[in-house]
């Protein structure tokens, strides 16, 4: 079994003051890489910010021999987050590695939140996540060489009562990866998501303690590495969580062919349960699969939507 080296690559971790951005960038420092250790030290709800939590990390990296350093701007301005990478490159010459990590909660209610939770949520995860991702992409590109991990949520992917705003940022992540990584293959920049299921602040006084244990944030962070190295996937959504690993799909069934006229809403709504059937369905390799089905279908050749798309 080859071991991961990351000797000389350069790594940025979000939100990598405590819980899962730690242990991302302490496994990172580990393998080799060079860390940049971003946390606006704010709460669970993203209110304050210090930039201690950061420096702490970073001397746990320098104190096992790696190499770090703190930065405390916040995801959620652009311009800030444009500086730490143009100082990250003027520092170490290139950004091979973006863990998109930071992340807020606002849970409530869909009938109770207030709109501005929910702007503020999608705003740290997802803009936050756009953000850093563009500040690097041209980087990457020009070095031909990039590895970007958004972070999702099973609150995304599956839904979860109270987490309405969380859960649609999570899920936009997973839209973001798809059309990335699409972007950046011949770049050699890949690009997946991470969805974690750990015991950290945002999950304190919601379970026992012993099952808290076992969703230790050290026991997610192999996936980050796993999605890091030169052979990595792409358009992966990594599951992890208390040891265990699996992969989450978006899926295409194969369907049925109904035509068009005025008897097509009643006969669809008679058969849906025979186009949810997930036998023989797909994992497309782009949106432009589900036309070119739905042609193929109704008696044309497949495959004409691809060019359409790009």
């Amino acid at each position: 079994m080859r071991k991961i080296d990351l000797t000389g690559k350069i790594a940025i971790v979000t939100g990598a003051g405590a819980g899962l951005g730690r242990e991302h960038a302490l496994l990172l420092a580990r393998l080799g890489a060079k860390v940049v250790v971003n946390d606006l030290g704010s709460d669970l709800n993203g209110r304050g910010g210090s930039a201690s939590a950061a420096q702490k990390v970073v001397d746990e990296i320098i104190a096992m021999g790696g190499q770090a350093v703190a930065n405390g701007a916040s995801v959620t301005d652009f311009e800030a987050v444009q500086q730490m990478v143009a100082d990250t490159v003027a520092r170490w010459g290139r950004v091979d590695i973006l863990i998109n990590n930071a992340g807020i909660l606002r849970d409530k209610s869909f009938a109770k939140m207030e709109m501005e939770d929910f702007r503020t949520v999608v705003e740290v995860h997802l803009m936050g996540a756009v953000h850093c991702t563009k500040a690097v992409w041209e980087t990457m590109r020009q070095q031909g060489w990039g590895r970007i991990v958004m972070t999702t949520s099973s609150s995304g992917l599956y839904g979860n009562f109270g987490q309405a705003n969380y859960g649609a940022a999570k899920m936009a992540l997973v839209g973001l990866m798809q059309t990335l990584s699409l972007e950046g293959e011949k770049y050699g920049i890949r690009v997946n998501c991470l969805a974690p299921t750990a015991g950290t602040r945002m999950l304190d006084g919601l379970m026992p303690q012993d099952k808290l244990d076992a969703l230790s944030p050290a026991a997610v962070s192999p996936a980050i590495g796993a999605l890091v190295t030169e052979d990595a996937p792409t358009r992966m959504v990594l599951c992890a969580g208390a040891g265990s690993f699996e992969a989450a799909h978006i899926t295409l069934t194969r369907g049925i062919h109904l035509g068009t006229g005025e008897q097509v809403v009643h006969e669809l709504a008679a058969r849906l349960p025979e186009v949810a059937e997930r036998d023989a369905e797909t994992v497309p390799r782009s949106g432009a699969a589900q036309g070119d089905l739905e042609l193929k279908n109704a008696g044309f050749a497949p495959a004409t939507l691809d060019a359409i798309a790009a």
